[in-house]
C-alpha cells in the first residue's frame, strides 16, 4: 500500500498525471450571431444570412440570460449519431490478356 502511494507522490512531483479512461480531445467549434430561437432542445443562431440550429441538452452549460435577440458565441462539437458502412464494390472481372503472339 505504501508504495502505490510513494509512487504516486513521485509522478505528481515529475508531472506526471495518468487519467483512467480518459479519451482524447475532440475537436471543437464556435459560432456567434444573434438568437432567432430557444428552447429546451436547440438554439437557433444567425451568421451571416445562414441559420444554424444547434441541439441543446441538459448538459448544455449556458452563462447569462439566453433568449432571443442576444448575441451569443455556442461551442459544439461534431457528433456522429449513426453511421452505415457500405460493401466495397467487386472489382469487374478482368478480361483475360491478349497473347501478342496470336496470329490473326
Amino acid at each position: 500500500m505504501n508504495r502505490c502511494i510513494g509512487a504516486v507522490a513521485v509522478a505528481l512531483a515529475f508531472g506526471y498525471v495518468v487519467v483512467a479512461g480518459a479519451a482524447p480531445a475532440v475537436k471543437t467549434y464556435q459560432v456567434t450571431g444573434p438568437v432567432l430561437e430557444v428552447t429546451d432542445t436547440k438554439i437557433v443562431v444567425e451568421k451571416g444570412k445562414e441559420k444554424w440550429e444547434l441541439a441543446r441538452t441538459a448538459d448544455t452549460k449556458v452563462t447569462g440570460d439566453l433568449k432571443v435577440g442576444e448575441k451569443v458565441t455556442i461551442e459544439y462539437t461534431m457528433t456522429a449519431t449513426t453511421v452505415e458502412v457500405k460493401p466495397a464494390k467487386a472489382e469487374a472481372p478482368k478480361a483475360p490478356a491478349k497473347d501478342k503472339a496470336e496470329k490473326k
